[in-house]
């Protein structure tokens, strides 16, 4: 990429880098705002082939898939590199196109990929046949070598992933238990939530510690304390009250009597 910047003069190739840089660190957490320093940067270098794959991936990650289906060609155009194949693959899917996904999974490009982009087509071609309902024909896309390995690879996790979950969809929950913890055992990165998928076919449930409902429920028995303690004060000067009224009625009646005694006499 640097490389490719040094085609531009330097001040343009700064601004233009400081723009990928944040498409590079939002870009999982803000994809929105990773988009729009994309197109910060297409503006000021559409010509650069390491531009156009960043504004790819921008949009790719906010589902315009037309428009990064579109920046993704012109990339591989620019670099006449096939390591876009599979995520242009996948945008066709995005697109409600996955016929042509899988036309594209047995082009001769795919050859040409390395072992991880050759993984990633596979995972593409599984999601594919899935989207046709096409189940026993995804888990047999997935079924190869590299999923039989024991070895861990950076695509490890997520091949083994796509299978477990392809299992549990054809309703192989006994099968799709043990990959989903094979994915697990690879995934030391957390790039999948294989150890939640285990937990819900173990029949587990995570409750929040935190949960708002139970400090409403809190709140509401703290209301209920603090109007006790009001129904209790309310009795209490109510009694005083009435004990008063008695000390006045019991007084009114010895000056009432007193008087009358000294009617009498």
């Amino acid at each position: 990429m640097r490389q490719e910047l040094m085609s531009l003069p330097k001040g343009l190739a700064e601004d233009v880098s400081r723009n990928l840089v944040m498409v590079a660190q939002l870009i999982d957490e803000e994809p929105e705002k990773a988009y729009e320093y994309s197109r910060v940067a297409l503006r000021l270098a559409s010509r650069v082939a390491a531009v156009r794959e960043a504004a790819g991936f921008a949009a790719y990650a906010t589902q315009k898939y037309s428009e990064a289906l579109a920046e993704f060609r012109a990339a591989r155009r620019m670099s006449g590199g096939v390591e876009l194949w599979p995520v242009m693959a996948d945008c066709e899917r995005g697109l409600g196109r996955p016929e042509r996904a899988l036309a594209m999974a047995g082009e001769p490009e795919v050859q040409k990929l390395d072992k991880a982009g050759q993984v990633e087509m596979r995972l593409v071609a599984a999601g594919a046949r899935r989207d046709l309902g096409q189940l026993d024909a995804a888990i047999v896309t997935l079924q190869s070598p590299e999923l039989a390995s024991g070895a861990v690879h950076p695509w490890t996790a997520r091949l083994r992933y796509a299978y477990a979950d392809a299992l549990l969809a054809a309703e192989r929950e006994g099968e799709a238990r043990d990959w989903f913890a094979k994915a697990l055992e690879a995934d030391k990165d957390g790039v999948t939530d294989a150890s939640d998928r285990l937990a819900e076919l173990d029949g587990i449930e995570f409750v929040d510690a935190f949960d708002d409902s139970d400090e409403d429920e809190d709140d509401l028995e703290e209301g209920d304390v603090e109007e006790g303690d009001s129904d209790v004060e309310d009795a209490v000067d109510v009694e005083d009250d009435i004990d008063d009224v008695d000390d006045v009625e019991g007084d009114s009646d010895v000056e009432d009597v007193q008087d009358v005694d000294g009617d009498d006499r």
